[in-house]
């Protein structure tokens, strides 16, 4: 599923549509396509501060995208969640197998100690 970051600039609390890099060694900033995970060193922005982006007087701005537009939940997204609130309402049907005991329980948490361990 697509993550819901925000943008990475103060105060702004729209949804991040790109990522915001750095090359330091060649004076560039690059802006892509929003990464799949967030890393430490890179910005997330939404659309419009992607758009506004300037980088300081002698650096490069490369656009990997000409535009960056916010999308919402796609179909494939809502029927990937549906399938997973499905998958863990299922009922478990299967036994524990015979080696398998029950030792502890916290909340919905069990903690199983196999013969032998």
């Amino acid at each position: 599923m697509r993550s819901v970051r925000q943008c990475s600039r103060t105060a702004c609390v729209r949804a991040a549509v790109a990522t915001l890099t750095y090359v330091y060694a060649d004076s560039t900033a690059v802006l892509g396509p929003l990464a799949h995970l967030a890393e430490p060193h890179s910005y997330d922005l939404c659309a419009e501060h992607a758009e506004r982006l300037t980088a300081p007087r002698g650096w490069e701005v490369v656009r990997l995208s000409p535009q960056f537009v916010e999308t919402g939940p796609s179909a494939d997204d809502l029927s990937a969640l549906a399938d997973a609130v499905r998958e863990a309402g299922k009922v478990r049907t299967e036994p524990e197998p015979p080696d398998v005991t029950e030792v502890g329980r916290r909340g919905h948490l069990r903690v199983l100690r196999a013969e032998g361990d």
